[in-house]
């Protein structure tokens, strides 16, 4: 290719995002990183990249992050098992320290040093800071098969979202500092919650009205028994893969996300495969899209 045609590609490519720039100039997007997709340091550069030029065109990106591998691996160097229900860590007191301290600490530092040596400004914190998310302890039931009775499962010191302090996030976005939130949070009874990264995402794209909330993960979206991509869904399409079966796993905590943030006000969630590159730029500044696309 010649010096001149590839100025004119790069030219045609920049012509082709800017509308899709212009619909979320100004805009809040929360992005939530997922610890399956983080564990390439080179897709890590290339997202920080990413959340970097977000903002250089005038978005508001707000980074989630998981870390569930990381806490796995960490759990097992210290010889504690992991027990899960329905895709949510069981937490116990000692296991709850663990989370905290690789999520608010290593991992929440990592992705912070990725994006400022991009040259933009972040600042690393948790539901902790400035009460930025209070928690509740979470919830779930089952129905037992023997008795019919549904009981209470005690999932520990698993908390979810309660009330979400927008002012702190709201003063990050007009000092110009891009915020990377670990989803570790305090409870109103002094406890620490473990809180599923992508509930947490959620409930902060609900609060702030977030155009877009992204879930970058390490499949390419949600799938159909046959193990084909579903692009685009709405919400009761999804309910319905959850009811039959097709969705699963860790991919319920997921759909519940979509479904609780367009029924409040989010106007669109993207289940992103976080292994491509530059995926959060395919998804905000193309035609194509990279992953399922939830909408009312």
């Amino acid at each position: 290719m010649s010096k001149l045609n590839s100025i004119s590609h790069d030219a045609a490519i920049l012509a082709n995002a800017l509308p899709f720039m212009q619909r979320y100039e100004g805009r809040t997007v929360v992005v939530k990183y997922g610890g399956h997709a983080m564990g390439n340091r080179e897709l890590g550069k290339s997202f920080a990249k990413d959340i970097a030029l977000l903002k250089q065109s005038g978005v508001n990106p707000v980074v989630v992050h998981g870390g569930g591998p990381q806490i796995g691996a960490m759990l097992k160097r210290m010889g504690i098992v992991s027990t899960f229900e329905d895709g949510l860590r069981v937490t116990d007191r000692e296991t709850v320290e663990i989370v905290e301290m690789v999520l608010a600490g290593s991992i929440n530092k990592q992705i912070v040093a990725m994006i400022n040596a991009q040259g933009e400004p972040c600042v690393g914190l948790s539901g902790k800071d400035g009460n930025l998310l209070v928690a509740r302890k979470a919830r779930k039931t089952r129905m037992d098969p023997d008795s019919n009775i549904e009981k209470i499962i005690d999932l520990g010191f698993v908390g979810e979202p309660d009330t979400v302090n927008c002012s702190v996030l709201e003063q990050m976005a007009m000092a110009g500092i891009i915020p990377v939130v670990a989803p570790v949070a305090p409870g109103s009874d002094g406890e620490t919650y473990n809180i599923n990264a992508d509930t947490f995402s959620g409930a902060v794209a609900q609060a702030i009205k977030a155009k877009r909330l992204l879930i970058l993960t390490d499949v390419a979206g949600i799938q159909d028994r046959q193990g084909k991509l579903i692009e685009q869904l709405d919400v009761d399409q999804l309910r319905g893969l959850i009811a039959d079966g097709t969705v699963t796993g860790g991919m319920i905590p997921k759909a519940q996300t979509c479904i609780n943030a367009i029924e409040n006000g989010v106007e669109g969630v993207v289940i992103v495969n976080g292994k491509v590159d530059h995926a959060v730029l395919i998804e905000l500044f193309t035609d194509y899209g990279a992953g399922t696309l939830v909408t009312p």
